[in-house]
């Protein structure tokens, strides 16, 4: 079936390629997404939250905590906004997600779209830490759980996240790479500067 979108501009010979590295991005969210609900459900049945476990020696405790706000806890009496502005930026990557054509930026957007679905996800559907279900009138206001503490339990040395926070973060730390490489999401923006100034 030939492709009919008149705003993709892409060349005919390269469309499966682009194809293909969208799928990719689809696929690398998904698994972020899985595993990051796989973990957060073991936590929750397997780790007592007065009780941290250490792993690594030390390194690592397991520290199961609700989290009603964003990262390190900020915005914690507005969850409800938290989750309509992580709505829009998961529909704006996957959006984005179709214009992708370098395999870095796949990894990176996957990591990204996958992370931030990941706690939408217990936004919408996993409850409140203080009420039996998320559909007793607070949709929208789940608490995001997170578990891991590094070098003290109870995150005194660093804020507790959890698996979707490092796929985000590596995500985010990724895209800052390529763009200060000159790696950018468009063929633009890998054009020698002197050729963007004419």
């Amino acid at each position: 079936m030939p492709d009919t979108d008149p705003t993709d501009r892409t060349p005919v010979q390269e469309r499966p390629r682009r194809r293909g590295l969208v799928l990719a991005a689809y696929l690398i969210a998904a698994f972020a997404i899985v595993l990051d609900q796989v973990v957060k459900a073991w936590a929750v049945n397997n780790l007592d939250p007065d009780d941290p476990e250490r792993i690594l020696g030390g390194l690592v405790y397991l520290s199961l905590t609700w989290n009603p706000g964003a990262a390190f806890s900020i915005a914690t009496d507005y969850t409800w906004v938290l989750a309509i502005i992580a709505t829009a930026v998961v529909v704006f990557l996957i959006v984005l997600a179709r214009k992708i054509l370098y395999p870095a930026w796949s990894i990176a957007i996957g990591l990204v779209l996958g992370g931030a679905a990941g706690n939408l996800i217990d936004r919408f559907f996993r409850s409140p830490s203080d009420v039996s279900s998320p559909l007793d009138g607070n949709l929208g206001q789940g608490h995001v759980v997170d578990y891991i503490s590094v070098f003290q339990p109870y995150g005194e040395v660093f804020a507790i996240f959890n698996l979707a926070d490092s796929a985000l973060c590596c995500g985010v730390v990724l895209i800052v790479l390529l763009e200060l490489t000159g790696h950018g999401f468009s063929p633009e923006s890998r054009r020698p500067k002197s050729e963007q100034s004419e």
